[in-house]
């Protein structure tokens, strides 16, 4: 049977155990266990040279125009990886910065010494990014990189990094990262991760990956694989584990996995519903949604202890709990007012109370590591898109959209808060999309086969 949208209050109920209609549509009861995660070898998946769907909205508008010249390629090695290319990708699709079209690029110097600042002020760029790749120590590739202000026409950024030769992505994104947090006083975002769920396949020969990438969807690697539905990722504070669930004994169980080693941990696997996992921002604890005593209600694990205690008490559908930053409070979805809405309490359960009032539905609450936005999966009229609550002036806040489809959901915001991932619905199939924060600009990732869902990003690497 092919798969079908469900009318969005029984996808909430369905998103207790973090999990889309498709997936249950496809999958019967009586679905074959999966091998253990903790048996099956990580894989790499995917192309390493596709190319990337960017949208940008409104032009140039407000976005910081910069130079980047194609990095001088010294080296004695070859490398299919344009270098300057993944730098302008990533600036770009902040929706902060509107990167010069290699077309438009006139001089390539390659040191600070060769860069003629009133060619780039013609231009109206504010900032130029020159830079070379040589032969290093050890095998490795030196890659020298300096940021000029052309206002100022001064050198306001001169590093070089080590690199390997087939890992220049890497590289890159550690480069964008630099300079945008040069620039914009905030540290940078495009050298971390994401995590999602694909599935190939029909009825009983349906498989479910879950899969890591960097954060522009290159270099994926399929760290479990499965028989049965994956569902809801989650990261850890230190991005090296991450928490999901698995039906492979039969019912839903909640796993936590070393990214690294594939060791994994037990951590839920209670009658009923256990679903919807995610840490908090300590690692400490985390919010889970169990069906234990018969209706699925938020609960908090102690990690170290397995000690539980259970925040709701309602004969409402109470799920997908999101840590605020203080580690003090929660938001969650729940259909306690009618409809799915998100709620707010305290990390002991007390002080409930609602957020969202525009949209007839919100559900799947997302946070920024400031706690200032919101971002939800908003529905009205039959569309469901995601929105963006700017709370810094009330808890409320004013409401903005920032995606455009016809079904997306499963917003999660980038650790820096200037980017967004969600998933969204293309004829039968899950597709990903990025979106900057403010909307200006929607990047489209190219994932290379199957079904794609259950987005979520890693915190920052370790420096």
């Amino acid at each position: 049977m092919q798969p079908h949208r469900l009318p969005y209050v029984f996808l909430l109920l369905l998103s207790v155990f973090g999990v889309f209609a498709n997936a249950f549509a496809q999958t019967p009861p009586s679905a074959p266990a999966a091998t253990p995660a903790s048996t099956q070898p990580a894989t790499t998946v995917g192309s390493q040279t596709r190319g990337m769907e960017m949208i940008i909205r409104d032009g140039n508008v407000g976005q910081t125009p910069i130079a980047i010249i194609p990095f001088a390629w010294q080296s004695a090695g070859v490398s299919k990886t344009d270098l300057g290319q993944v730098i302008r990708s990533d600036l770009n699709r902040s929706g902060i910065f509107n990167s010069l079209r290699d077309d438009r690029i006139v001089e390539f110097p390659t040191r600070g010494q060769d860069v003629k600042f009133g060619t780039w002020r013609m231009l109206k760029q504010k900032f130029i990014l020159v830079g070379s790749v040589t032969d290093g120590e050890n095998g490795l590739l030196r890659i020298q990189f300096e940021l000029f202000d052309v206002i100022e026409q001064k050198s306001i950024l001169h590093e070089a990094l080590l690199g390997r030769i087939d890992d220049l992505r890497s590289a890159g994104h550690q480069i964008a990262d630099k300079v945008f947090e040069k620039i914009t006083g905030q540290r940078g975002a495009f050298w971390t991760r994401i995590a999602y769920v694909t599935s190939i396949g029909l009825g009983d020969s349906r498989k479910y990956q879950l899969i890591v990438a960097d954060s522009d969807g290159f270099n994926q690697i399929a760290v479990v694989n499965s028989a049965t539905p994956l569902l809801s990722p989650a990261w850890s504070p230190d991005s090296r584990r991450l928490a999901y669930v698995s039906f492979e004994r039969g019912n839903s169980a909640i796993y936590v996995q070393e990214i690294t080693t594939g060791a994994r941990r037990l951590i839920a696997s209670f009658k009923g519903i256990n679903g919807a996992p995610a840490f908090s921002p300590d690692g400490t604890r985390m919010a889970m949604t169990l069906s234990r005593t018969g209706n699925p209600e938020i609960y908090v694990m102690d990690l170290a202890s397995n000690a539980l205690t259970q925040l709701t008490k309602s004969f409402a559908i109470d799920t997908e709990a999101v840590w605020m930053p203080n580690s003090r409070e929660l938001l969650f979805t729940s259909d306690r007012g009618g409809k799915p809405q998100v709620y707010a309490m305290s990390d002991t359960g007390e002080n409930v109370r609602r957020i969202t009032f525009e949209g007839s539905e919100n559900a799947r609450p997302t946070v920024s590591a400031d706690g200032k936005r919101i971002a939800t999966a908003q529905g009205f009229n039959s569309l469901y898109r995601i929105a963006m609550i700017d709370r810094e002036r009330s808890e409320t806040g004013v409401v903005s959209q920032i995606s455009t489809g016809r079904l997306d959901e499963s917003p999660s915001f980038a650790p820096n808060g200037s980017m967004i991932l969600y998933a969204a619905r293309e004829g039968a199939k899950g597709v990903l999309y990025s979106v900057s924060s403010n909307g200006l600009v929607r990047q489209k990732l190219d994932i290379p086969a199957g079904d794609v869902r259950e987005p979520a990003w890693s915190s920052f690497r370790q420096r």
